[in-house]
């Protein structure tokens, strides 16, 4: 193992899951963020380095990805922090990754591509639940059928007993993803129709077949509008949340609420992503992953990735988990699988 990895935004909820992770596994790494005396406290926890800069002061995120292999950036809106972060990785020569869903993070990924690979820089946002599991599933159904013409994607994040019941008090997400989420809901109906992002005038429905059967799904603008485009090449691409299941709605100030799912919410039930492809004689297949939930999953696919990465294995340039690694990398996270209906 070659190169050291920093994980910013170490001491927010999924952060702190990655960081425990990686030391777990034996990486070198940082901790990083913005707060000196909730970082130190982490680092000695886990005994290892911290490191203390904004994201906002250009210079001084450059001089704390010095000596950097990998950073991974889990301090969400990913909309405030991605774009410093990433640009000064590219600048530094680091290789970046982040656990953001957010459409627009995967936009600037892509226009940044370019730069990105001429200066052997590796961008894969999105290296947690989503995308993994949804691009990994994209790429693996569309090459059951020779010519892929439209492309769905489903998101369910909980299949288990009644999340109502099970999350009592709680919350199925961290504090940081239901900030992030208000970012996805204000872009809109977007697809992706014929290669390019259409806006339609509103929100459609779709029936997906997540394992159980069709179930209805309502459309949301994620980050597979562009991942499972750059995965697959498909045209014709929609991306859709299951709607089934009422999930329960935060209310009052986020600070409120807890940090996130406990450890034994964590394990309670699974997630599931469906995908629909119809190729260009009409043929469809369809296919479902079951993984752990959320951030189970993304506690174990992010160090999984960052570990790849430290280990020179690199695609420089704008990638996502499928372009890099292959549809595979959906079962080499721990208990995850891929059905072909």
């Amino acid at each position: 193992m070659n190169g050291h990895l920093l994980v910013y935004g170490a001491t927010g909820y999924t952060g702190r899951l990655i960081a425990h992770r990686a030391k777990e596994v034996g990486l070198d790494l940082t901790v990083a963020g913005r707060d000196a005396a909730r970082v130190t406290a982490l680092a000695e926890e886990l005994g290892v380095p911290a490191a203390v800069f904004p994201v906002d002061d250009e210079e001084a995120l450059l001089a704390g990805l010095a000596g950097i292999a990998v950073v991974l950036n889990a301090a969400g809106p990913f909309d405030r922090t991605a774009g410093p972060v990433m640009r000064a990785a590219v600048r530094a020569g680091v290789h970046y990754l982040d656990t953001t869903a957010e459409y627009a993070v995967f936009a600037l990924a892509e226009s940044l591509g370019d730069a990105a690979e001429a200066a052997g820089v590796m961008l894969l946002p999105g290296a947690g639940w989503d995308v993994v599991p949804s691009d990994g599933l994209a790429a693996h159904t569309a090459r059951r059928v020779p010519r892929p013409r439209t492309l769905k994607i489903g998101l369910k994040l909980y299949r288990g007993p009644d999340p109502d019941e099970v999350f009592a008090g709680g919350s199925m997400f961290s504090r940081g993803s239901l900030a992030s989420n208000g970012s996805i809901g204000e872009l809109g109906a977007l697809v992706r129709a014929d290669g390019r992002i259409t806006a339609l005038p509103e929100p459609t429905t779709a029936l997906l077949d997540y394992g159980d059967g069709p179930e209805s799904s309502v459309l949301l603008p994620m980050g597979d509008l562009v991942t499972a485009w750059r995965s697959t090449g498909v045209p014709n691409i929609e991306v859709y949340f299951e709607n089934g299941r009422a999930l329960p709605a935060p209310s009052g100030d986020l600070a409120d609420l807890p940090d996130g799912p406990t450890e034994r919410q964590r394990a309670l039930g699974r997630s599931r992503v469906a995908v629909e492809v119809t190729d260009h004689d009409g043929t469809v297949v369809r296919s479902f992953a079951d993984t752990p939930t959320g951030y189970g999953f993304t506690r174990l696919s992010t160090v999984e990735i960052a570990r790849r990465v430290l280990a020179g294995d690199v695609r420089p340039g704008f990638q996502t988990p499928a372009s890099a690694y292959g549809p595979e990398i959906v079962t080499a996270i721990a208990d995850s699988r891929i059905v072909d209906l």
